[in-house]
């Protein structure tokens, strides 16, 4: 079931996401902690919950298919893909390959 992203929701949904003491919003790059996908960076591309959220990588997790994790489980880096976070915000086209390109610096660094 995919939400819609209007603005009012979307402030309900950040606001929920910071109450486990992490900020996150669409678009951050988050560190997987635990987990088959542990070790590799995540963009956020939908805010379930207070304590869920789907990632992807758009290498093995794509934007078709993101992995639902736990907010317990990730690690927040504090960087955010502006371009990414404004597209998946205004429900545009946004491409794996997009989001492949810009967390690459991220994964080359491990």
């Amino acid at each position: 079931m995919r939400k819609t992203v209007g603005s009012a929701a979307f402030s309900i949904q950040v606001k929920l996401a910071e109450l486990n003491g992490i900020e996150m919003k669409l678009g951050s790059v988050v560190y997987s902690k635990s987990g088959r996908d542990s070790g590799s960076y995540y963009a956020v591309v939908e805010i379930v919950s207070e304590e869920f959220v789907k990632i992807a990588d758009g290498e093995r997790r794509k934007l078709i298919k993101p992995k639902l994790k736990r907010v317990k489980h990730l690690k927040d880096t504090g960087s955010v893909l502006e371009r990414i976070g404004e597209k998946l915000a205004a429900a545009a086209v946004v491409y794996d390959a997009e989001i492949r390109s810009a967390l690459r610096a991220f994964n080359e660094n491990l």
